[in-house]
């Protein structure tokens, strides 16, 4: 196989390969067009002789959106965490491939994605009992967009046809926030038992199951009444990694009284336990651990919550439920929002104003209490100096 390029005008190419037609002999001639320097178009034109050559390359007009998801998941692998890139590939895999893997990439209508989503919406489920529900359709949604505008800045596509379809609207999570004596009643039943930590840490700190089972004492300082969050655990099914934590950044939070008392109390346990099994605790282990030393995965501390919550019959919460309590308690006491997105984690305020505005309207009717009363304090000082 021979190719060469041609320009068009300035920075722009067309790569000519020439091939023969395995059935007639005849030449074949490929057209791909390439935007950028002469070097980089000539780079390219070697890329693609080498892939036809290995059997690699296909044709825009007979790639199928299933082939074209491989190569997409592919390319994302250095674009993602290894948990992301996991679902994503189960999203396209188990969901958007079947409804539509079958058709050819360059023949995909924004009616055939809209007809694929309504499908899922009615029998999208793989066990054939029921629809998927909205918010699943719309992460599917969100998937195939992102990968088929990489089909476009691959001139694969002249445009997404994706970009032209609206997602089913996802259903807002009811949040399960406990008051005060809901959460002493949980603090209670858990003491003694290997939830104790972690609940402690969820609901009076706000951290994550990740944020959690990544803790080290080298980041809890006692003296000071604070714990940094440098690191979160992400679990796949190839097993558990540290990585940054969700913000992309680290953060400090202060700590109550209680916990402090609480982990002082703990670390001597901890220590204790780990002496009988010959080692000695030092900053580097984990501030929550299974009892032979190792550290929790994410999953477990889940899983061990929903059967704490199951075998004491507390109302339906899940552990993610803590860190909303968290939330709700802040900004019911006067906390301002921007010391409990410090607190929380999130990249910006906005966020957590977003999360929690339904404790906004309590918190409305305590700040026109307040300004009232300011104002006739005020009033009251004006009337009696004229007076």
């Amino acid at each position: 196989m021979k190719g060469h390029i041609r320009e068009r005008s300035p920075g722009h190419w067309a790569i000519v390969l020439d091939d023969h037609d395995p059935e007639t002999g005849k030449r074949k001639r490929r057209w791909h067009s390439f935007t950028g320097t002469k070097r980089q178009a000539e780079t390219e034109c070697a890329k693609l002789i080498s892939e036809l050559e290995s059997g690699v390359s296909i044709e825009p007009s007979k790639l199928t959106v299933r082939d074209f998801f491989e190569r997409w998941l592919e390319h994302m692998k250095s674009q993602l965490t290894p948990r992301s890139h996991e679902r994503y590939s189960e999203l396209a895999r188990k969901n958007l491939i079947p409804l539509i893997g079958n058709s050819l990439l360059a023949k995909l209508q924004p009616a055939a994605i809209s007809q694929a989503y309504a499908r899922a919406l009615e029998s999208g489920r793989r066990n054939g009992k029921g629809g998927l529900s909205p918010r699943t359709v719309h992460y599917m949604h969100r998937v195939l967009r992102q990968a088929l505008q990489q089909a476009v800045n691959w001139q694969l596509l002249p445009r997404n046809p994706a970009a032209l379809v609206r997602s089913p609207r996802p259903e807002r999570r009811e949040m399960q926030a406990l008051d005060a004596d809901a959460t002493a009643q949980l603090i209670e039943a858990a003491r003694g038992t290997s939830l104790f930590i972690p609940i402690l840490l969820g609901v009076l700190c706000g951290l994550r199951r990740g944020e959690i089972a990544a803790l080290r004492w080298r980041s809890v300082d006692l003296d000071r009444s604070q714990l940094s969050i440098v690191a979160s655990v992400e679990q796949t099914r190839d097993g558990i990694r540290e990585k940054p934590p969700k913000s992309g950044r680290g953060r400090t939070v202060a700590l109550p009284a209680l916990l402090v008392e609480e982990l002082r109390h703990h670390r001597v346990n901890q220590a204790e336990r780990l002496l009988r099994l010959g080692v000695r605790l030092d900053d580097g282990h984990h501030v929550a651990m299974r009892i032979d030393g190792n550290p929790l995965q994410p999953r477990s501390i889940t899983h061990g919550f929903q059967i704490f919550v199951r075998e004491r019959k507390f109302a339906k919460v899940r552990f993610h439920d803590l860190r909303h309590s968290h939330a709700t308690q802040l900004l019911a006491s006067g906390v301002h929002p921007k010391i409990a997105q410090e607190r929380l984690g999130h990249s910006s305020v906005a966020i957590t104003l977003d999360l929690y505005s339904h404790v906004l309207p309590g918190m409305q009717a305590e700040a026109a209490d307040r300004i009232d009363l300011a104002v006739r304090d005020a009033i009251n000082r004006r009337s009696e100096t004229k007076g």
